[in-house]
């Protein structure tokens, strides 16, 4: 064999080793499971930050939303992705108030009923809920809020005493202690399965959004809405810590950069949609009214007592959450 033969060969080998042995630069692909059905603004925004990631990345990273619990059911989703089953999600973030109270410090009744108050309580709870994240190996990304929340009913509704015999959907450790103190009947429905619970009369009062009530055609079973603005509670969108971990530097920075746009937008979705919403309830005959001063008190007093309660249960660190929202 003449030399540039030998050449040539040895040239092919080694083209083959490299394929064999290089390193796999693949586009990654991760899952991001949510509760809400496609068309609510949550799910819209998470589809716009995985757009973002995708062209930030030029396909490197490729995130595909699932919607309405169709991956996992809402509870399951954030231990789904601290075991790796799924790379990413989103819950609301009080669904897990039961492993940490800090969780549940959004849906402590009228503590925060202002989209202002929200983000001002969110500012002094950050910290607390990003550490209590991270040590459940889960990087924090963003956060989206809700609209205020108001009560449904297919009935009037004048004072707290009204609420007495109702079955009053319960998705929170909140909501279920606000059922026991109005003396109504807790029955644990999530997002996905209010159609059918109000459908089949498990459930006749609740507690919930404006948007909540659209996603479900609420007034297809009940009648009454009252504006009670009693908090807003806010989902949380984040990561398992390893898969973070494993991506460049560069994709990295194109999932955080792509987390804070989603933060912002969702706040602002949250205020427009808001309106909005309220005007779907109107048009569907829905009677939308402002509670009464005696409703107002009741409820007031209802909200004294579990900021009390959750306190107790926070200690130290809730408390310093409470002062530090509080000077602002």
């Amino acid at each position: 064999m003449n030399v540039t033969g030998k050449f040539a060969r040895l040239g092919m080998a080694a083209a083959v080793l490299l394929a064999t042995t290089a390193p796999s630069f693949a586009a990654s692909q991760w899952v991001l499971p949510s509760a809400y059905p496609a068309a609510n603004y949550h799910v819209e925004n998470l589809n716009q930050f995985a757009k973002d990631i995708d062209t930030a990345t030029k396909g490197e990273l490729k995130i595909t939303v699932h919607p309405n619990a169709s991956l996992f059911k809402a509870p399951d989703i954030k231990r789904a992705v601290q075991t790796g089953q799924a790379q990413a999600g989103e819950v609301l973030l009080s669904l897990h108030e039961n492993e940490n109270p800090v969780y549940g410090i959004d849906v402590v009744p009228f503590l925060a009923s202002s989209f202002e108050q929200s983000k001002k309580l969110w500012t002094a709870s950050k910290p607390a809920i990003e550490q209590a994240l991270d040590k459940q190996g889960l990087k924090l990304l963003y956060t989206t809020p809700w609209p205020p929340q108001g009560i449904f009913t297919k009935k009037d509704v004048n004072s707290v005493a009204d609420l007495k015999g109702l079955k009053w959907r319960a998705y929170n450790v909140g909501t279920s202690r606000i059922a026991d103190l109005v003396g109504a009947q807790p029955v644990t429905v999530q997002a996905a399965e209010l159609p059918q619970a109000l459908a089949t009369g498990v459930v006749d009062g609740l507690m919930t959004s404006s948007a909540t009530g659209v996603d479900s055609k609420i007034w297809e079973s009940l009648t009454h809405y009252y504006d009670t603005q009693a908090w807003i509670p806010k989902n949380v969108i984040f990561v398992n810590k390893a898969a973070f971990a494993a991506l460049d530097p560069a994709i990295q920075k194109a999932v955080t950069d792509a987390a804070a746009a989603a933060e912002t937008r969702g706040w602002t979705l949250a205020a427009e949609k808001t309106a909005s919403y309220m005007e779907t309830l109107k048009k569907n005959g829905m009677q939308v009214q402002e509670p009464s001063a005696e409703l107002k008190t009741g409820l007031s007093e209802v909200g004294a007592k579990l900021t009390e309660d959750w306190s107790k249960k926070a200690g130290a660190e809730g408390q310093a959450i409470l002062d530090a929202y509080r000077k602002m």
